[in-house]
């Protein structure tokens, strides 16, 4: 009998961080399940991508709603995975993915680069995984301590969907959605700012968003990506490609800005001039964004002025030939995330 492996996936990036491991798995013989959360586009994206999955629960909004929600996905992984029998769970750090590994005897596969804030939601979290974790993977700088598992490091794990091993851009996926990658575009994403690690955080206020979209239309298209519905203000911006070919939208921007956390680390891996705009930006950021920022690969910024002006000046930039050659530097010095993810499937955790 072949082996099994269920991936646990509760947001779109998600399923970009899984499916490429889940499809070489398969072409391996193992069989593969996704245990998926509703939340946005994510149902629609494993449906393009071809992934077999079954919906656990959709997303709630209110901390007392997604408290519920949380135990009943645990409950559902669990009866999931009771039926499933997988020999490894692979999932983001989360509660029920490896709670649920623990209580059925198999092993967990986790990823996390996200700090959370405030201190004490950090303590709670960790303190509810981190002993049930059997290996984690985590950017260079964030220490997460495992009394009974393994610690692995993993730089960007984007590159899991995004290195040019796995990721080709082609401008006519787009053109056969009305996009011309050859004319002047902007992509700005909206955060909702709602999740359990978002507390006290903020994105782009209604005043800086209208100037900065406003000022963007001078310069060319702009399509907006959104978490929740799009401001009826932005229809004529709606996004113009299905969710699943929104790095092929990325790839040939000229510019990338909003104020989520994983779409600008996206456009950077691209080579697409990035802004990040929230309150998270600051001195103990992410090692991530300090990479990238130190490469000049992505500004961030907590003041909406400061990045319009950016952004402004970025359109303007005529050397578009440097942000390709930096980013090829940076993804000299990195691993296929995909690569290592399925060795550590196969070899039990051991790299």
């Amino acid at each position: 009998m072949s082996e099994r492996v269920l991936f646990s996936v509760n947001h779109p990036a998600q399923v970009h961080l899984f499916k490429y491991a889940a499809r070489e798995l398969e072409a391996e013989g193992f069989e593969t399940l996704v245990a998926a959360r509703e939340k946005e586009m994510t149902v629609d994206l494993l449906s393009a991508e071809g992934l077999d999955y079954v919906t656990l629960t959709t997303e709630s909004d209110g901390l007392v709603e997604l408290t519920a929600e949380l135990a009943k996905r645990e409950r559902r992984l669990y009866n999931l995975a009771r039926e499933f029998d997988p020999s490894v769970i692979v999932a983001r750090l989360a509660p029920p993915a490896v709670h649920v590994a623990t209580a059925l005897g198999c092993r967990n596969l986790v990823y996390m680069d996200t700090i959370l804030r405030p201190r004490t939601v950090r303590l709670l979290y960790h303190g509810l995984t981190l002993p049930f974790v059997d290996d984690i993977c985590s950017p260079p700088g964030m220490d997460f301590h495992v009394p009974f598992g393994q610690s692995h490091t993993v730089g960007f794990q984007e590159l899991a969907y995004l290195h040019p091993d796995r990721f080709k851009p082609d401008p006519e996926r787009l053109r056969a959605h009305g996009v011309n990658p050859d004319a002047t575009y902007t992509v700005v994403r909206l955060a909702g700012w709602d999740a359990y690690h978002d507390i006290g955080e903020k994105g782009l206020d209604a005043a800086t968003r209208s100037q900065l979209v406003e000022q963007l239309c001078d310069r060319g298209e702009v399509y907006i990506t959104c978490e929740g519905d799009l401001p009826s203000e932005y229809d004529r911006h709606q996004l113009a490609v299905p969710p699943h070919l929104v790095h092929d939208l990325l790839y040939f921007a000229d510019l990338y800005i909003g104020d989520s956390q994983t779409m600008p680390t996206e456009a950077a891996l691209l080579g697409t001039p990035a802004i990040r705009i929230n309150s998270v930006v600051g001195d103990n950021d992410m090692h991530n964004f300090l990479e990238l920022e130190e490469r000049e690969l992505l500004y961030s910024y907590t003041d909406g002025t400061a990045a319009i002006d950016r952004a402004d000046s970025l359109l303007s930039d005529d050397d578009a030939e440097r942000w390709e050659r930096e980013r090829k530097r940076l993804l000299a010095q990195q691993r296929d995330v995909t690569e290592h993810m399925v060795e550590l499937i196969r070899t039990g955790g051991n790299d």
